[in-house]
């Protein structure tokens, strides 16, 4: 499998595990005993102090409590500026640094839009103007970061990934028929990818209803981890109870799905009605 891609050296995360190590040494403190007062495993204190993992809030209030101000060095300020960056909300930068990296299968379902890893830049670009509030800034940052997503794909080992969504989304309007058009050719043209798999949903299909979600299968026999989404947080855990429940609606929706041949043959003809 390919390497996960390097963290940026100056980024605030960096800093927070390069403090929070040093703070520990000084302290003569093991990772374990900062894992106990963090209330985390010892593997957890080490991927924070590489900063393979991002930071939560209550890491930071936890760590600001065990060391104090020590030198003036505030993990709530750091990780104000972590949650800060553009790119996103924090809690799906977490799964965009942490989980798509180092996936082996990604497999989703979305009732409404086509999937984000799918997504042509001006599709994406409309979705994100219709974001209540959303500055100019604020659009092109998101665009940037879900472009930057995309690179999985071009690895020379991808995730395999696999796509169900509802038949409706090809006939939501998104951006105007030329917008539409571009995304249908792009969904096209993915579908020849080796890794790729796409398959249109029977608009019909009640359990998909409940929203969208992705199921991402990690190597080294971790456990798999579920995003289910929501407008303002989304759930991304690896309870047990959870991920099999989020399973269980996936088998149910696939049952309703086209086979593939007959999705790309729906999406031709969808994109001869945006011409």
């Amino acid at each position: 499998m390919e390497a996960v891609p390097s963290i940026n050296p100056d980024s605030p995360r960096v800093r927070f595990g390069a403090e929070m190590r040093r703070l520990r040494e000084a302290a003569e403190l093991s990772q374990a005993a900062v894992a106990a007062r963090l209330g985390c495993t010892q593997t957890q204190v080490s991927r924070l102090e590489k900063a393979n993992r991002t930071p939560s809030r209550s890491d930071a209030e936890r760590l600001d409590l065990l060391f104090g101000a020590s030198e003036g060095v505030s993990f709530a300020q750091l990780y104000e500026r972590i949650v800060a960056q553009p790119g996103g909300p924090p809690w799906f930068r977490s799964w965009a640094e942490e989980i798509e990296p180092s996936l082996l299968v990604l497999r989703s379902w979305d009732p409404l839009l086509v999937p984000g890893l799918l997504q042509t830049e001006a599709y994406a670009r409309h979705i994100f103007l219709m974001e209540p509030r959303a500055t100019p800034e604020e659009v092109e940052q998101r665009v940037e970061a879900r472009m930057l997503r995309q690179r999985i794909l071009d690895r020379a080992q991808p995730p395999l990934v696999s796509v169900l969504f509802d038949a409706g989304v090809l006939r939501r309007r998104v951006g105007g028929p030329e917008v539409m058009c571009e995304q249908l050719d792009r969904l096209l043209e993915l579908a020849t990818h080796p890794s790729v798999f796409i398959q249109v949903v029977n608009p019909d299909c009640l359990p998909g209803l409940a929203g969208p979600f992705m199921i991402a299968k990690l190597p080294h026999g971790q456990p798999d981890v579920i995003s289910s989404d929501a407008p303002a947080q989304a759930q991304i855990t690896a309870d047990p109870d959870i991920v099999a429940a989020i399973w269980e609606r996936y088998e149910a929706i696939r049952l309703w799905a086209y086979p593939e041949r007959e999705s790309l043959k729906i999406i031709e003809e969808v994109r001869r009605e945006w011409t």
